[in-house]
């Protein structure tokens, strides 16, 4: 097998957390060829898409400690053709540049791509949660997404709840949520304006959503593969933050799904499932989707710890069996083909 992870440089991997490192590691375990790319070294030489890629040097033997391997790995540095490679990862952290799918829209069909390409461009952003259809708000807490400052405001005061969650349409790991306290209205023309006009000049989209009930509380990561949850871990957030995220100060616990969360993840795998998008990460809080990680979601190091499980196997043999999946398919084609032309 040859596996691809386009991510982002290898010197920002933190050994002891990363959960790309451990997904590395597992595929060298086995002895297959392995390289790494970013976005930025995509490329196209005469009409096929390449990489310069670092490959990953093969070792006697690989240390079973993914900390021990990440210091010890050493890379070669070559141009190769994407379609050389069996299973391509997405791992790149967000947001997307659209460009990055533009590179592997004429391998979609020839490849394994986790998430597929079609579903990245999808569900890249919060806006897919937000458009998924949910009349009653049974799982998904009440969300707006706009640009327009006047519209958003209205919703702040037109809200029955005393409370909301603003956070920014591209952000991710955290970054700019806030809770919006309804008394404090005199505050929201100029967190509005913060929000919308970006560094550049160019205006931002914003989500308000329901504030749900048990946030300061922390949520629940729900690691799925092919539409079912392989893991999970409630994240608490720092004393005086709201957000749970790990990057931003949070602590992750043991968790066990409710009921009411296993009936959620019922609910949403299937659309997953059919949209590409075979490992993703969900956000949950109150029993209710807050967010669906289709790039690189975290948590694989701390659930492993926390159950004593390693997740980054079960994901590499779901690979594994795609990819004889569909050269078995390929190969039943090829035998059908002869058969009408020997007719």
């Amino acid at each position: 097998m040859n596996y691809l992870f386009i991510m982002y440089p290898w010197e920002r991997v933190d050994p002891d957390t990363d959960s790309t490192l451990r997904l590395i590691h597992e595929t060298a375990r086995r002895g297959y060829k392995v390289a790494i790319t970013t976005p930025s070294n995509l490329t196209i030489r005469d009409c096929l898409p390449m990489a310069f890629v670092k490959m990953l040097s093969k070792h006697d033997k690989v240390s079973n400690s993914a900390r021990s391997f990440h210091k010890q790995a050493k890379f070669s540095e070559q141009m190769l053709p994407l379609a050389g490679f069996d299973v391509v990862f997405m791992r790149a952290n967000p947001p997307l540049d659209p460009f990055v799918l533009n590179f592997l829209d004429p391998l979609k069909n020839d490849l394994f791509i986790i998430n597929d390409v079609e579903g990245l461009r999808e569900a890249n952003n919060k806006l897919y949660t937000a458009a998924l259809y949910d009349p009653k708000n049974e799982i998904i807490p009440a969300t707006h997404v706009s640009k327009n400052k006047e519209y958003l405001k209205a919703v702040i005061k037109d809200s029955e709840s005393k409370k909301m969650i603003m956070k920014p349409l591209n952000g991710y790991g955290g970054s700019g949520v806030i809770v919006l306290e309804k008394s404090a209205r005199s505050n929201v023309n100029s967190l509005l304006d913060f929000y919308i006009t970006g560094k550049d000049g160019e205006s931002n989209y914003v989500i308000l959503q329901d504030y749900v009930e048990g946030a300061e509380n922390g949520d629940v990561r729900v690691l799925m593969l092919h539409g079912e949850p392989i893991g999970a871990m409630r994240r608490v957030p720092a004393e005086g933050d709201a957000r749970s995220n790990i990057s931003t100060g949070g602590t992750a616990q043991k968790h066990v799904l409710t009921k009411a969360e296993r009936r959620l993840c019922n609910i949403i795998g299937p659309k997953l499932v059919r949209d590409g998008l075979f490992f993703v990460g969900l956000d949950l809080i109150g029993e209710k989707l807050i967010e669906v990680n289709v790039l690189s979601p975290g948590g694989i190091v701390r659930i492993n710890r926390l159950n004593k499980v390693k997740l980054q196997e079960k994901i590499i043999d779901y690979c594994d069996n795609q990819v004889k999946l569909r050269q078995s398919a390929t190969m039943r084609r090829s035998e059908l083909r002869k058969t009408v032309e020997d007719a």
